[in-house]
């Protein structure tokens, strides 16, 4: 067998597999969006839950709040974190003890998560069931996301960008700031939508610190559901799959609208921060 044919085979193979995890995906998500779509109301999307009634904006605020509140504390983290990784350590013991924690994070399950934060932040510190509690365990669970993801963005920044700056007379932070920052911002909005992909989507972690009430968040202390431990809470229940269904498709929406505007945001960065450098 030659070697063009070889090429051609191989090429074939890697298209088909890329095509089944597309159709795997789209079937996914058809499916979800077929049974739930038609349950969607306006009513649905603007009501609270309770015995009378089925609504998830509650549900839909306390997934938005959890986001921002997670976001807020493991990105500033997650990102000085891998500049200090990339621009500033030195190969040793110090640094090979960092990359092993943050491969173990990556690797601990979920459940875990959930238990040291009922544990440390609900039992122990007292925060009890709480928006606190369940974006503090969150924010730890999603680190290794965020450093990992814009640690290669990092690196994938050209070393002449950095050569050029340093010889204009930049010092090593300005240089980080002004020039390395922006050119991986792309790579450091995709760690974040991998983050926020994580965060609505736990249940485990949120039902042992944030909790299941069904009652509209007021403050950072309260406990709350988001959409996907409603989503968990209605199946398990089993008094209504179209309402989970429902949940589900609404959860899709919001998810894909986020990646949406993340992508046009990271765009529109890498443009100004183009057009800033010409």
């Amino acid at each position: 067998m030659s070697t063009r044919i070889k090429d051609r085979l191989l090429y074939i193979i890697i298209c088909a597999i890329s095509f089944i995890t597309l159709g795997i995906l789209v079937w996914i998500m058809a499916y979800i969006i077929t049974k739930g779509l038609p349950y969607i109301s306006w009513e649905f999307l603007t009501t609270d839950y309770r015995g009378d009634r089925e609504g998830i904006l509650p549900s839909i605020v306390t997934t938005l709040y959890l986001i921002i509140i997670s976001l807020s504390i493991s990105t500033p983290i997650g990102i000085g974190t891998a500049i200090y990784l990339v621009e500033y350590s030195k190969p040793g013991k110090t640094i090979d003890v960092i990359r092993f924690a943050i491969v173990t994070l990556a690797g601990i399950p979920s459940i875990i998560y959930g238990l040291f934060g009922y544990m440390f932040f609900v039992i122990a510190l007292n925060y009890g069931n709480s928006f606190l509690a369940g974006g503090m365990t969150i924010s730890i669970m999603v680190l290794p996301t965020i450093i990992r993801t814009t640690e290669e963005a990092l690196k994938a920044v050209p070393k002449s960008f950095r050569e050029g700056s340093l010889a204009l007379g930049a010092t090593k932070l300005t240089t980080i700031i002004k020039i390395v920052l922006p050119s991986a911002i792309p790579g450091i909005l995709a760690a974040i939508i991998l983050s926020i992909g994580r965060i609505v989507g736990e249940t485990a972690v949120l039902i042992f610190t944030l909790g299941t009430a069904t009652g509209f968040p007021t403050s950072i202390m309260d406990s709350a559901r988001t959409l996907s431990v409603h989503l968990y809470m209605l199946a398990k229940e089993g008094l209504s799959f179209e309402q989970a269904f429902a949940t589900a498709t609404v959860l899709l929406i919001i998810t894909a609208f986020i990646n949406f505007i993340s992508s046009k945001i990271a765009l529109n960065i890498k443009r100004f921060a183009m057009g800033s450098k010409n």
